[in-house]
């Protein structure tokens, strides 16, 4: 089971950008610290698994994440949305707390390990 859930729509986009980098296996999903609120997301191409992400596989792709940042992401939906100026992926994070007015940013609360028992 998954801490995350990755919707259909995000599943193809994952797909169509991972094979935009050659030799990727699969897309890392992080939060960075940066930004006027303090956290970003950040999406990159994995080209070699590492014991310290975990993964999941959205249709034919594998999104990695930081195993350090499971209560950063815990809940986290990742969906894709299309529209008439642009698109982008998004990111529905329960523990996100506090976001920038440009939206860009967010602070975290992190998870609460009490909740996750119920």
């Amino acid at each position: 089971m998954s801490y995350l859930k990755i919707t259909d729509k995000a599943a193809d986009e994952l797909k169509r950008r991972n094979d935009m980098g050659e030799g990727a296996i699969g897309i890392r999903l992080s939060v960075t610290n940066t930004g006027c609120s303090g956290h970003q997301y950040k999406m990159e191409h994995v080209f070699e698994e590492s014991a310290e992400d975990d993964k999941t596989v959205a249709g034919d792709t594998a999104l990695y994440t930081p195993k350090s940042q499971l209560m950063m992401l815990l809940g986290v939906v990742v969906d894709f949305e299309e529209g008439k100026f642009g698109s982008n992926f998004t990111f529905n994070n329960p523990n996100a707390d506090n976001a920038c007015g440009c939206g860009e940013s967010f602070q975290i609360k992190p998870a609460d390990p009490d909740e996750l028992r119920r």
